[in-house]
């Protein structure tokens, strides 16, 4: 199979960030990243544009890096209670997922997406847990909520 050598334009996941030389075979590089943009054929001319992307890339990940501690530090501070319907017992009604979370996150002024929250399994009890929210590859926050009851707890006969 024949391969090409490409200068990427933009990040692209599994294959590198933008200003990266990669090797990729050549249908891949002819039918999806030449006609998208997001890559252009390796010359002596373009590798002058790969020193401005290397350039902006290593802003880029500077501004992501500050971003993602200031918002881990706004994490630190926030301190979540999420109401679920119970039955007798105690027991939940349906679980607490990612996406319950990152709802009550933004609720309180915090921005993340949904991919970012690690929760290992859906919650199906109450009390206090713990997740962890990977907001940049070098940064991770441990994230502690609290499920509770949204009506009284009525014991089991």
């Amino acid at each position: 199979m024949s391969t090409q050598n490409l200068l990427l334009l933009t990040p692209i996941d599994g294959l590198g960030q933008e200003g990266e030389q990669v090797k990729v075979k050549s249908g891949y590089a002819r039918n999806y990243l030449l006609p998208r943009k997001l890559a252009i054929p390796m010359t002596a001319a373009n590798r002058k544009q790969m020193e401005a992307l290397e350039r902006a890339r290593e802003i880029r990940l500077a501004k992501e890096l500050s971003s993602a501690e200031e918002i881990a530090g706004r994490i630190g501070k926030v301190h979540i209670a999420i109401p679920m319907k119970t039955g007798p017992g105690g027991k939940l009604f349906g679980s607490v997922s990612s996406m319950d979370l990152q709802k009550r996150l933004e609720e309180e002024g915090v921005k993340v997406k949904r991919k970012q929250i690690h929760l290992f399994n859906p919650v199906k009890s109450l009390g206090k847990h713990t997740t962890q929210i990977k907001l940049h590859p070098e940064v991770s926050v441990d994230f502690e909520f609290e499920v509770v009851s949204e009506n009284p707890i009525e014991e089991e006969a």
